[in-house]
């Protein structure tokens, strides 16, 4: 499990590029026959990737937790990116196809992952956090998600967003999670951009074409900078940093928030004009 610090306002002001990738953007997740995990000390966050191929494979805990299992005290969200497959938890076996979200409860002992065809492997994207109490393991089919449209083709961002773990939605402590998918032609995403000091948020790109980027803005809404975003990377964002970002071609990302409440509409927007 590799360990990530976050940096304030003020160590961010100092950073050139390279230390802004080491530090917000995380890489080299989706490892075939894998599972990856990054622990973020900002709100205690877990992101990771399982790629099964062949055997399944199983969720353990890690030392750094210092739990007898993954799962003692925290709640995992579980996005499906890839081909078909399947998650096991405690003995009951749920399918997910792709944009398929599962949430997996504080307490559940055994998690194991599968793919359906090893030749196009699921690829299961992995956000977890400490949990105060248990709710019950349950998924939502992308077929079954009411979609929200937003933006315009005009503006360069008619998207969708999706919400599944989230109060009218599958219920959890503190996780938040869902996914927006871009309209072709457009490329903006979350444009006007906003911050909310009581939750952090992660961005996990995907469907970005492998010839392409995305240019994802960060930091306080009058000092930003910005990050270049491949395929399958994943982006931290703490309160005080906007998060928005413009692609070369549209693509598809998956919020994940935790914090102070689970509130989808608590944030602190920020004119376009504002932004510098």
């Amino acid at each position: 499990m590799r360990l990530y610090q976050m940096a304030d306002p003020v160590r961010y002001e100092l950073m050139n590029t390279d230390d802004l990738r080491e530090t917000f953007l995380l890489e080299g997740f989706f490892q075939p026959g894998k599972i990856e995990f990054a622990y973020v000390d900002l709100d205690r966050t877990v992101i990771g990737s399982a790629v099964p191929v062949g055997e399944a494979l199983t969720l353990e805990t890690e030392p750094e937790l210092r739990a007898e299992y993954f799962l003692e005290r925290r709640e995992l969200g579980v996005l499906n990116v890839g081909g078909a497959g399947s998650v096991v938890v405690d003995g009951t076996e749920y399918s997910l196809d792709k944009l398929d979200c599962l949430y997996v409860g504080r307490g559940s002992r055994s998690v194991t992952f599968s793919s359906k065809n090893s030749k196009a492997p699921a690829n299961f994207y992995l956000l977890s956090y400490p949990a105060h109490k248990e709710y019950p393991t349950a998924m939502v089919k992308f077929a079954d998600m009411k979609g929200l449209e937003l933006g315009s083709v005009e503006t360069c961002n008619k998207r969708t967003i999706y919400k599944a773990i989230y109060k009218e939605g599958i219920k959890s402590c503190q996780l938040v999670m869902g996914f927006t998918l871009l309209a072709t032609g457009c490329n903006w995403n979350t444009m006007p951009a906003h911050t909310h000091m009581r939750r952090s948020e992660v961005y996990f790109y995907f469907d970005v074409d492998p010839t392409h980027r995305v240019f994802h803005l960060m930091g306080p809404p009058d000092a930003t900078s910005h990050l270049v975003v491949a395929d399958k990377e994943v982006v931290v964002s703490p309160g005080w940093s906007i998060h928005a970002g413009v692609g070369t071609k549209n693509y598809g990302f998956c919020w994940g928030m935790g914090g102070e409440n689970q509130a989808y509409d608590d944030m602190d927007g920020v004119a376009i004009a504002e932004l510098r």
